[in-house]
């Protein structure tokens, strides 16, 4: 009989003798301001009601490796397997609260001395409470050691963002809570004494697994790729093979990389454990696999120690496919139907295609799929089967490169572009298409930078890119002054930088010219210079604008 005996902990008590690690293997960092702020609403909550009572947080299950002696000390070492997000912004927020607290002030000074001793162990060599994994810019390190903490615009990857997003929020929390309170010592004795846990402090990792996939079992929210990795570790626990410890092992690296690829990418998880499991079933699925049925039919082929394997290696193929589609901004951009963007994953994953086809059929997959999707405006119901067909079929019967060029073709010829202009056409181009209006006119930039014989790579766009598109769609004829019949019209809307975009606001187009020829958009240069702005010809200057853009769209979208 497996003894597992779950402990109900303060946070005191959680954090009292062990020193925590996030392996290599396991998801980085990925909290979002929704979770966090969720979390702060709790603490308030929490310290509203009477201070007698406590609050459960969660529950963390850790694999218990070994003891250390630090100095006169000694510690368990434990590696996060689940709970790792929520501990880790509870620790930054420790820090935020050690950073505000005012040495000068005796109990406050105490206070700060007990944080910076419980979350570095100088005795240790500066070992930090919890080491994070995947964190190689040194984020986490830098702030916990020495509270440095960058803006979180110049992190590389999701990961690297989310985590000093998470710095900057938990210091403006404890900054919030000092203005509101007058005392951050509150804040740090209720997270002490009134914040509790269930531990599960596990020494087998087999059992770890075991105990993860029984509380997913019972409704304790996960995410998806963290449930199928936990499945096939249990898997891998299971089986009676030799050289179990080298499968492990396999693994182990395998994940880390997953993980790693993962870290980038907002959405790049679910893309990739869905077009996976959809690439990989053994009859031709009709539509993309939702998360639930995509573990599912994983887990179906994980029978031996070689397909625990395979399926493991498959899925790290698939995100790194799934990966460049996202990292790209012009494919990222054609569209988020899911079976589009399966069917360029695919293409990306076929191994019979020669660098110059993999170009010939992603071009046709974005005339094809922006045409239908984009400019036509159908929504996901349309041709999924047709789609998803083609993905299976050029991932699993090696599908020729002319033969799925004339399968897009094919797809895309009930949609012409006479059809894909007339939608476009003298109609609203602003109210629900923002996204695509943005890759629209990046198009068009791009398009008039060869015409000019100009290498396209301009650093407003990137900023552009980096927000929401409504923060950069400017109505060259502002929209409050704009009539109706202008207002959203393509040819009345342009890009720029979001704090230029914003600053112009409502100035009338003749002033603001000047400005669009100082931002190095030829677009915008295009707008100042090829037609006329005075109030009485603004009406003739959209029309005319439009039907030049709807020109080059005919001929760069016909297929």
């Amino acid at each position: 009989m497996i003894d597992i005996q779950p402990r109900h902990l303060t946070l005191t008590q959680l954090l009292d003798g062990r020193l925590f690690t996030i392996p290599d293997y396991q998801r980085a960092y990925s909290w979002s301001s929704r979770e966090r702020r969720d979390l702060f609403d709790d603490i308030e909550n929490i310290f509203k009601k009477d201070s007698s009572e406590g609050h459960f947080m969660a529950t963390v299950v850790c694999l218990k490796r070994k003891s250390v002696s630090l100095g006169t000390d000694r510690y368990d070492q434990l590696d996060i397997v689940d709970g790792q997000q929520r501990l880790t912004t509870i620790i930054l927020l420790i820090n935020a609260i050690g950073l505000a607290l005012n040495d000068k002030k005796p109990r406050q000074k105490r206070a700060k001395q007990e944080i910076e001793e419980l979350l570095v162990k100088v005795d240790g060599d500066n070992l930090l409470l919890l080491q994070t994994n995947q964190d190689t810019s040194h984020y986490f390190a830098d702030y916990v050691r020495d509270g440095r903490a960058a803006s979180p615009s110049l992190g590389n990857t999701l990961a690297d963002r989310e985590l000093l997003l998470a710095i900057k929020e938990c210091n403006d929390f404890v900054a919030q809570w000092i203005s509101d309170n007058d005392n951050a010592l509150d804040l740090y004795a209720c997270l002490k004494n009134q914040l509790s846990f269930i531990l599960h402090e596990i020494s087998d990792e087999k059992i770890v697994y075991t105990v993860f996939e029984v509380l997913n079992s019972r409704g304790m929210e996960v995410n998806w790729i963290d449930r199928l990795k936990s499945i096939l570790m249990g898997k891998a626990f299971e089986i009676e093979v030799d050289n179990r410890d080298q499968l492990i092992k396999d693994l182990h690296h395998i994940w880390r990389d997953i993980y790693t690829q993962v870290g980038l990418r907002q959405g790049l998880s679910t893309e990739a454990l869905r077009f996976a499991a959809t690439l990989s079933r053994s009859t031709i699925p009709h539509r993309p696999l939702s998360e639930r049925d995509s573990v599912d039919t994983l887990r179906d082929k994980a029978i031996d120690a070689e397909n625990i394997r395979s399926v493991a290696r498959w899925l790290l193929r698939v995100t790194e496919a799934c990966d460049k589609v996202i990292s790209d901004r012009r494919q990222n951009a054609v569209t988020r139907i899911a079976q589009a963007r399966l069917l360029a994953v695919s293409i990306h994953l076929g191994d019979n295609f020669s660098s110059t086809e993999r170009k010939k059929l992603l071009t046709r997959w974005e005339k094809v799929s922006f045409r239908i999707y984009g400019m036509c405006g159908w929504d996901a119901r349309t041709r999924v089967g047709d789609y998803v067909r083609l993905a299976w079929n050029i991932t699993q019967e090696n599908v020729g490169a002319k033969a799925a060029l004339d399968e897009i073709g094919v797809i895309g010829e009930d949609y012409p572009i006479d059809d894909a202009i007339s939608s476009v056409e003298d109609t609203n181009c602003y109210e629900g298409w923002e996204d695509e209006l943005r890759y629209f006119l990046f198009r068009y930039e791009e398009f008039l930078s060869k015409e000019k014989g100009l290498n396209f790579k301009n650093e407003q766009w990137e900023r552009i890119w980096e927000l929401s598109p409504i923060k950069s769609i400017e109505h060259i004829v502002p929209q409050s002054k704009a009539p109706d019949k202008i207002k959203h019209r393509l040819g009345n809307l342009m890009m720029l930088p979001p704090n230029l975009n914003s600053r112009l606001q409502d100035s009338p187009p003749t002033k603001k010219l000047g400005a669009y020829r100082d931002t190095g958009l030829i677009t915008a240069q295009e707008v100042a210079s090829d037609w006329s702005w005075t109030k009485s010809s603004r009406s003739k200057s959209v029309g005319l604008r439009e039907q030049k853009i709807l020109q080059w769209a005919r001929e760069e979208w016909d297929d």
